[in-house]
């Protein structure tokens, strides 16, 4: 992005993107949100293949965000408190390398924040376990075809939505009124 542009970009993986994407969804300053996959090696993966944990890739949200509005800091703040950084490859009842806890990103100030942000939750026994978060670089991210897009808001009647992402919106919201869309 130019120097002078206000926007950016940034991608989290941490369990399934439909929780993800509906949390970032309602957070003031981000723009856009895509559920997609990033750190595999197949190009073109589809929601089948990476469902099956087999293919390398992360299920992963693209953030596109206003930086005048909301720092990359609080984008990682908030991505490490609605998931567990430190479940190795699962959420929940979500096992396999595609729930995996990752930031990507795409140049060395994010990767320089993201580890100082995960130094920084270590040196205050932020949790009772290590996090496990990857920082990598981003090589390629796949957009996730479209059901799986804004899924929570397409799919309200799912159990999952219910009984997953609506608590993890309620703790969101709660701890982080002021970037909440109302």
């Amino acid at each position: 992005m130019g120097k002078y542009n206000k926007n950016d970009t940034a991608y989290f993986a941490g369990g399934c993107f439909w929780c993800l994407e509906a949390v970032f969804n309602r957070t003031k300053g981000v723009i856009s949100c895509t559920s997609g996959f990033a750190g595999g090696v197949k190009e073109n993966p589809t929601y089948e293949e990476v469902s099956k944990g087999k293919t390398g890739y992360a299920e992963t949200v693209k953030l596109e965000y206003d930086k005048t509005k909301i720092s990359y800091n609080d984008l990682l703040a908030i991505f490490f408190f609605v998931h567990d950084p430190t479940d190795l490859n699962r959420q929940g009842k979500g096992v396999r390398t595609q729930y995996r806890s990752v930031v990507f990103y795409d140049n060395e100030e994010q990767k320089n924040e993201a580890e100082k942000f995960i130094a920084k939750l270590g040196a205050e026994d932020a949790y009772p376990k290590p996090v496990v978060t990857e920082v990598v670089p981003l090589k390629k991210f796949y957009w996730a075809d479209e059901p799986q897009q804004e899924y929570f808001d397409h799919n309200l009647e799912d159990p999952y939505c219910a009984f997953v992402i609506v608590p993890k919106l309620e703790k969101f919201e709660k701890k982080f009124k002021k970037f909440y869309k109302e």
